[in-house]
């Protein structure tokens, strides 16, 4: 995933700065993973 630059703050001084675009590694579970996480809700 992309994600754009963009304009942030410092928390402690309020100065305003440049955050760099950045790409991420994106997650997409399968549809195993998804049934074993769901599992517990539907039986409780």
């Amino acid at each position: 995933k992309a994600r754009a630059a963009r304009e942030g703050r410092n928390p402690q001084t309020g100065a305003a700065l440049q955050i760099a675009a950045a790409r991420l590694p994106g997650f997409k579970p399968g549809k195993g993973l998804k049934d074993a996480v769901n599992q517990d809700v539907s039986e409780a």
